[in-house]
């Protein structure tokens, strides 16, 4: 766990100090990280980067900022209700951040990003193929002054092929890259047809393997002295996620079909309606189906040669799947939970938000939690899910627009007051 101190009113450690409880500070204590990408899957990266201790400077555009900031409601309230303008969106994905303003398309803001870069050990982007160059901003340009620069692209479809100058979203990823075409309920069912994931998770994704990439990256670093490019695409991820599903295809030649809630290897692994409400059942062996049955009051399915393996559920799952159904529409869901959990059936409920935060193990493992702010108060924040026992994450709160503009510039670049003011003047901060 954690430990909030006052250090979480700025994004910076206090020197000395960690906000973590280890005793070794965090995992990437005197990292910096140049964060020069918007929106969600380069953010989600850093704001991974900085939970482990980095210190990230999140480059905005002078007066509007990451696009995020406004992709509201619902945006955070001050104690008198006022609207502080913080969107949900943006500080789920910016915390322990440093934000600075800067305009690149100025040569001064180009200098100054190249200066930063110069300073940092990663550098994350995701600009357009290209978009960067112009700017003199690309690895290309920046790698032979900054040899042991670790520089991170993330693309729609990456420095090569065919699509590579196309812009990249996730709505069309999650389409062109296979997901939706196994989300959803088959078509000759009422309300049949593709669905997309419920949050941003080809995004999302990218920003993982972001992180992943970027550590390998350090550690290659240690060992050779040298910083690299990588070449990031949501496209690559989208497909590489399909695992299984794709395995499914490329051994078998067999396009695999929506099948909505089910499993497409293992029966019963689904949602069944019960008398109030939905639950879900997840007997993934032989043993835990013959309890189901039990449970339910139906025993001779687990006799029935049509079902008696996993392979025959699977073969057989449109004739058994109503058979279980019928039992367990007639009692509750906290009946049929309660019984199942009681004889090792795995099974759950299909939580909303209000009972996700609410339930006693999100309670118990701290998921949701409270940072101060300096408009909003307080805000509530998600917690990460890593858990270190040497070297905790570090919890602080997201920035404010260009709120550490003048500290980022007088401390790693030595301008002067006046020198800021010029360049707030010259309206390139």
């Amino acid at each position: 766990m954690t430990r909030l101190t006052e250090a979480d009113a700025d994004p910076r450690p206090l020197p000395g100090r960690s906000v973590g409880a280890g005793s070794m500070g965090a995992p990437l204590a005197g990292c910096r990280v140049l964060d020069l990408s918007r929106v969600l899957a380069g953010p989600w990266c850093s704001q991974n980067l900085a939970d482990l201790g980095a210190e990230v400077i999140k480059v905005e555009r002078p007066g509007t900022g990451d696009d995020t900031r406004g992709w509201g409601p619902p945006f955070t309230r001050a104690a008198d209700g006022a609207t502080t303008g913080e969107s949900a969106y943006f500080l789920s994905t910016n915390r322990g951040k440093r934000s600075i303003t800067l305009d690149l398309a100025t040569p001064e803001g180009c200098a100054i990003a190249a200066a930063l870069a110069a300073k940092s050990d990663v550098l994350l982007e995701n600009y357009k193929v290209g978009g960067l160059a112009k700017y003199g901003l690309d690895y290309a340009s920046l790698a032979p002054a900054c040899p042991r620069l670790i520089y991170c692209s993330i693309t729609g479809f990456g420095q090569t092929g065919p699509y590579r100058e196309r812009a990249g979203y996730d709505f069309l990823m999650q389409g062109m890259g296979g997901l939706m075409s196994i989300t959803g309920e088959p078509d000759e069912v009422p309300g049949g047809g593709p669905v997309k994931a419920g949050v941003a998770v080809t995004d999302l994704m990218t920003g993982q393997y972001a992180t992943i990439a970027v550590l390998a990256a350090l550690q290659a670093r240690h060992a050779s002295g040298r910083g690299q490019s990588i070449d990031l695409a949501l496209f690559d991820v989208q497909v590489a996620y399909l695992s299984n599903q794709a395995m499914h295809y490329l051994v078998s030649d067999e396009i695999p079909p929506r099948i909505g809630n089910g499993h497409p290897s293992i029966v019963p692994y689904q949602t069944f309606r019960a008398g109030d409400g939905s639950l879900i059942v997840a007997a993934g062996n032989d043993g835990q189906y013959r309890r189901l049955c039990t449970v339910i009051g139906a025993p001779e399915l687990a006799d029935d040669p049509r079902f008696a393996s996993n392979a025959d559920r699977v073969r057989n799952r449109a004739v058994l799947v109503p058979l279980l159904a019928e039992p367990i529409a007639r009692a509750s869901m906290d009946h049929w939970i309660g019984a199942l959990e009681a004889a090792g059936v795995p099974c759950g409920p299909i939580n909303t938000m209000d009972r996700v935060f609410a339930d006693p193990q999100a309670r118990a493992r701290g998921l949701s939690f409270r940072l101060p702010h300096p408009t909003a108060g307080e805000v509530p924040m998600i917690a990460s899910p890593m858990r270190f026992s040497d070297t905790p994450v570090e919890h602080r709160r997201p920035p404010l627009l260009g709120e550490h503009t003048d500290q980022v510039l007088g401390e790693l670049l030595g301008k002067s007051a006046a020198d800021i003011d010029a360049l707030r003047a010259a309206r390139i901060i």
